[in-house]
């Protein structure tokens, strides 16, 4: 079934729900397993809204897309190439991501993430997607220059892994096909990535069967699937938007 549910912070406490059109309907109970209405309903400017999960880890892919491997030259991957990104960087929607304090070049990245809902070692391909939840949008935010900076060792974890740099949400939405969706990221009102899920070089269940080979995935953690073109710098007060139908916009200002 297909549905919205959000995290947010209420008087100071934090809940849960299913968004419906502009309200927020509270459920209490397990939002991955047995929940139910409470009977509350708000509207969005009475609640702070929170990262649409708390995961333990969130996992990053890389050279996941054929078109930027392609025009990267990169040559394709026998398995999931990925990184973590680590709970400091985590950020709800419309929250702004910070300057670091040092120099470089700061870039978005518009992906999709796969919200994890049942407790996943390794299961196979064909159990994958009873494995996940839903479905948010995120922005994996890299300082680029500090990538490469030193030739000896690729810096993924410092480059990605700043205070607010993936923000992810606004919320997660069950009941999609992840092969269906678009990826939309707009710099101040302008498209400049608009590529599809069904690019992927991994598909969903594939990364979750692969991944879940190596490492516990627990619910609400949540698999970033990557980007691919389009990715752009930011300059302080850019409005970063990632866009995907069925799911919403994540927005986010830099600076």
């Amino acid at each position: 079934m297909e549905q919205r549910w959000l995290r947010f912070d209420f008087a100071g406490k934090v809940g849960f729900g299913t968004l419906e059109g502009d309200q927020v309907h509270e459920h209490r109970g397990d939002m991955y397993g047995d929940s139910e209405a409470t009977g509350r309903v708000f509207g969005p400017a009475d609640l702070k809204l929170l990262t649409p999960s708390e995961p333990s880890k969130v996992i990053a892919l890389w050279n996941n897309f054929h078109a930027l491997g392609a025009k990267l030259g990169l040559p394709v991957p026998a398995e999931p190439l990925y990184l973590l990104k680590s709970p400091n960087s985590y950020l709800a929607h419309d929250q702004a991501v910070r300057k670091p304090r040092c120099d470089g070049k700061v870039v978005f990245e518009g992906e999709l993430g796969i919200v994890i809902g049942k407790t996943a070692t390794a299961v196979a391909e064909a159990d994958a997607l009873d494995h996940v939840f839903g479905y948010t949008c995120a922005n994996d935010v890299t300082v680029a220059d500090i990538l490469q900076r030193d030739a000896s060792f690729t810096q993924w974890v410092r480059a990605k892994g700043f205070d607010t740099f993936c923000p992810m949400g606004p919320v997660v939405a069950t009941g999609l096909d992840p092969a269906t969706l678009r990826v939309k990221t707009l710099l101040d009102g302008e498209t400049r990535q608009d590529y599809p899920i069904s690019d992927m070089r991994f598909s969903v269940g594939e990364l979750v069967s692969l991944i879940s080979q190596d490492m516990t995935l627990n619910p609400g953690d949540v698999i970033l699937c990557g980007t691919s073109l389009g990715v752009g710098s930011m300059k302080p007060g850019s409005l970063v938007e990632v866009e995907i139908a069925g799911i919403g916009k994540l927005s986010n200002r830099f600076g």
